[in-house]
Parts: structure tokens; C-alpha cells; sequence
């Protein structure tokens, strides 16, 4: 069994870190700090520097020579209680007549039952603190134990109940239809209102919740103008997929005269508390052939935010063009783990490869840009200025980077050694508002092993069912053939 998460002490003080990355606000920027102590009081940075002797006799102190000291990651788009179940299924699959894209062939074939969520679930936050995570935002589908479960993990979570006017299927594997019930869109808004408002009052004391109207093609004009609506008027974040395929793309023209994007400026939906996942295929994508460059302003000037999750769509051939494009306008960008693993140092990793590749250009984003974006512009997002930062009166959200791990050595620069070679390995200890939620490189609320055996029997349960959801009722054999054949 996995330890308990005990409480944050009252005082904490890291002593002599040998490397720590501390927020420059003058500067808006992180800067590196060598050799100083790191003071927490309760869940909030206290100070950087020399913390002088304990005056307190409850005062936990920590060595932190041998360690490089970052802000906690904040990951702004995952689906935890599904996505796990997919692993060794979904990596290479792609329809060839819907333009490479898994959404609609694929995605709809695997449904976890409620044993098989809570395992995929445990499994993803497990993977998420060990790799850096702090703070975390869950698009999925409400369930009975939901709330709970994010509470004990220890981790910052923004529940996103997942609510839309429709689904889409594919009769054939080369067109995209949609069964529509606007009631149902309506009655899962006010559900998701109400969620929210339970997340809030979690005893756990550090779950918040965001709105998720699912797709923009799977959502009425009503139903987003409301939920606009209801985000500015509580003060929540919205998040939406959109400009995620080009089917996507074609249908939204198809029926409003307007790209993705544009559309949902037209109808007020962009807006700094907004979140667009993927936001992929804008008007100058090189797959569309477009005639205008509207949508990066579109993002830029309505200060929307960018979830980025390349690992996912680089299985299927599919770039973003290019984050430093996005950047370069003025677009506000975080980093989300949108398939398995859910390996945060990796999506870092990928996205930076990436942009190069998208672009022909290796100085066209740096471990800085993506680093960034993973930290400040996944709290930007959030509304959060306390987060996503080491800081004087920040969250005491942090990562203990052990530096004398062989995948580090030789350390030359400790970011650039963590994203490009050492990766998670290198994680040693997680806290989260100055409680450990990461102990020697495992996470503290949950058997990671265990939770693993109980999600590949769920995955075993799924595989079963294929045939009922495959437009032709093929087995997943079929579809997803192994890597080599038996025999």
C-alpha cells in the first residue's frame, strides 16, 4: 500500500539547494538561482535566500544540496479516466478518409466501465505528480467517486465535467454524422454548475472546477453562448475543443461561413478565461489551403489560451504550425497530456522537437519557451497568479529534481538536462502547497502497480465490446492489428 499524505508542516526550509528556478516578476521571466535556501510557511513560498536558523521548533528542515529546485507544472488539458486504457490500442491508429484524424472512427470504440475510470484514473494522476505536475485540469465525464478521488491525491485539480449537444459518428468510416439532443447539452451545463460548486467545498481544500462544453462541433450556438455566459458571470475558466481536425474545420464553415476559431469570437466565446484544446488546424495551416490569417489574432486579442498537446497528434502525423508562430502573435499557450503516457517531461520534450520539426528551424522555440508555457502560461489560464512559480507569496507547489542522477550528468544547465535527457527519472520529490504528494520518485496516494493490474482488466473488458461500437463491427484485432502476428 502506498504511505499516506501527511499534512504540511507549518514551517519548512529547504537549505542550500544547488539549483532552483525562481519567477523574476520585474523581469516576467524565471531565472536561475544557485546555492539558497527556500522558506514555506504552511502552503506559501515565504522566501528565497538565506532563511537564517529555525526559530520554531516544528520547523521540518530539508537538504537540498544534490537537488535543482522548479515550480510545479501546471497540465491544462488531460483526460485521465480514459486515456490510460488506450495504451498499446490507439498509437497508431489514423482515418485514412478523415483526413488522419482518431476522433471519429476510433475514439468512440473503448468506453470504461466505472471500475476501469477509477483505475485509468489513479494510474494518470500517479504518472502526472511522478512527472512534475502540481496542478491539473480533468476533462472527463462526472462519475460518483470523482471528487474524491482527485482530493486524496494530493494534487491542484480543476474538475471539467464534460456536457455537449450531441456526438458524432461515423456510419462509414469516410463521413462524419451527429445525433442531437439540446436538452441534454442544457441539463449537463446546470449539472456541471452544480459540480463545480461541490469541488469548491471538497474538504480536500484544493479543487476548483472549469466549464467544458466538449467539442465545437458537438455544441449548439445556444448552448455556448450560455455557457460563455455562465463563465464570466462565476468567474470560471471554459475550455473547448476546437480547430482540432479538419473535418472539424469544414463542418464549422460548413455551417456558420466561419473558420472554428472565427466563429467563436463571433458568437463571444473567446475570452482571456477561455481555454481552446488543440486549436490545431487554424486558417493557416498548411493542410487547409486557406485564403485568409484571421484566427491566431482572433486568439491573441481576446487573450484565449492555447492548450498544447503535441504527443498525441504527432501519432497521427498532425503539427501544430508552429508554437512559435502562436507565440510570436501574441497567443497565450499551455502544455495539456491529451493521450498516454501521461508524462508531462515527455509532452515538454515533444513539443519543443516539434516546433523545430514544423518549422525546418532549430532555434525556433527554446526549453525556455516551452518551460514557460508549461509553468506561467498553464496559470494564466487558470486565472492563478500563485501558481506556476517560485515566488514570495506563490503556492508552495515545487519539484525536487535530483541532480546527481546519472541521466543528468553532466549537468550543464538542469532544464535542458530534465526535457531533453533525463526526463521523470530524475523527479525525486513533489510537493504540492508544501504537503509531499511525491516521495522518492512515487506518488503517495495511491499503488501505482495495483492500480496498473486493475486497469489492464478493465482494458481486457473494453476490448470485448469493440464489435458493438464499430460502424462495421469488426473486433479490435481487426482494426488494431498487433505489432507482429502469432505463430
Amino acid at each position: 500500500m502506498p504511505d499516506p499524505l501527511e499534512p504540511a508542516p507549518p514551517r519548512q526550509i529547504i537549505r542550500n539547494a544547488a539549483w532552483l528556478v525562481a519567477w523574476d516578476e520585474a523581469a516576467q521571466s524565471h531565472r536561475y538561482r544557485r546555492d539558497v535556501d527556500l522558506a514555506v510557511d504552511g502552503d506559501t513560498i515565504a522566501a528565497i535566500g538565506p532563511a537564517g536558523p529555525a526559530e520554531h521548533g516544528d520547523t521540518v528542515e530539508i537538504d537540498g544540496r544534490g537537488f535543482a529546485i522548479l515550480p510545479g507544472f501546471v497540465d491544462i488539458h488531460a483526460h485521465p479516466s480514459s486515456e490510460p486504457m488506450l495504451k498499446g490500442l490507439t498509437d497508431e491508429v489514423g482515418s485514412r478518409q478523415l483526413y488522419m484524424s482518431s476522433l471519429y472512427e476510433y475514439l468512440p470504440l473503448f468506453e470504461a466501465d466505472a471500475e476501469g475510470r477509477t483505475a485509468a484514473t489513479e494510474v494518470a494522476l500517479c504518472e502526472l505528480m511522478q512527472s512534475g505536475v502540481t496542478t491539473l485540469c480533468d476533462l472527463s465525464a462526472a462519475r460518483e467517486d470523482w471528487l474524491d478521488i482527485l482530493g486524496a491525491s494530493g494534487l491542484r485539480v480543476y474538475a471539467m465535467p464534460m456536457f455537449r449537444s450531441g456526438r458524432w459518428y461515423t456510419p462509414n468510416g469516410h463521413e462524419v454524422r451527429y445525433a442531437w439532443d439540446e436538452k441534454a447539452g442544457r441539463d449537463g451545463l446546470d449539472r456541471a454548475l452544480r459540480l463545480i460548486d461541490r469541488a469548491r467545498q471538497h474538504p480536500s481544500g484544493r479543487l476548483d472546477g472549469a466549464l467544458y462544453p466538449a467539442q465545437v462541433d458537438t455544441c449548439t450556438e445556444e448552448l455556448l453562448r450560455d455557457s460563455a455566459a455562465a463563465g464570466r458571470e462565476r468567474r470560471l475558466p471554459l475550455q473547448i475543443h476546437a480547430a482540432q481536425s479538419v473535418v472539424e474545420f469544414h463542418e464549422i464553415m460548413r455551417r456558420h461561413g466561419r473558420t472554428p476559431i472565427g466563429w467563436l469570437r463571433q458568437i463571444g466565446v473567446l475570452g482571456d478565461n477561455t481555454i481552446i484544446g488543440h486549436a490545431i488546424f487554424l486558417d493557416h495551416h498548411s493542410w487547409l489551403h486557406w485564403p485568409t490569417r484571421n484566427d491566431l489574432a482572433d486568439l491573441a486579442e481576446t487573450g484565449t489560451t492555447v492548450a498544447h498537446c503535441p504527443t498525441v497528434f504527432s501519432r497521427r502525423g498532425i503539427l501544430l504550425e508552429d508554437f512559435g508562430r502562436y507565440r510570436a502573435a501574441g497567443v497565450n499557450l499551455g502544455i495539456g497530456t491529451d493521450t498516454f503516457p501521461h508524462n508531462f517531461v515527455e509532452e515538454l520534450r515533444s513539443a519543443a522537437i516539434l516546433a523545430r520539426i514544423a518549422t525546418g528551424n532549430a532555434h525556433a522555440v527554446t526549453a525556455a519557451d516551452i518551460f514557460t508555457a508549461a509553468t506561467i502560461g498553464g496559470a494564466r489560464a487558470l486565472g492563478r497568479g500563485d501558481l506556476g512559480r517560485i515566488a514570495p507569496g506563490a503556492k508552495a507547489d515545487f519539484v525536487m529534481v535530483d541532480i546527481a542522477h546519472p541521466a543528468m550528468q553532466p549537468l550543464y544547465d538542469p532544464v535542458r538536462s530534465m526535457v531533453y535527457a533525463a526526463g521523470e527519472r530524475a523527479v525525486r520529490h513533489v510537493f504540492v502547497g508544501g504537503q509531499q504528494v511525491v516521495r522518492d520518485g512515487k506518488a503517495l496516494a495511491f499503488d501505482y502497480v495495483e492500480a496498473s493490474a486493475r486497469l489492464a482488466m478493465a482494458q481486457r473488458r473494453a476490448v470485448e465490446k469493440v464489435p458493438g461500437f464499430d460502424w462495421s463491427g469488426r473486433s479490435a484485432g481487426e482494426i488494431m492489428p498487433p505489432t507482429f502476428r502469432f505463430g
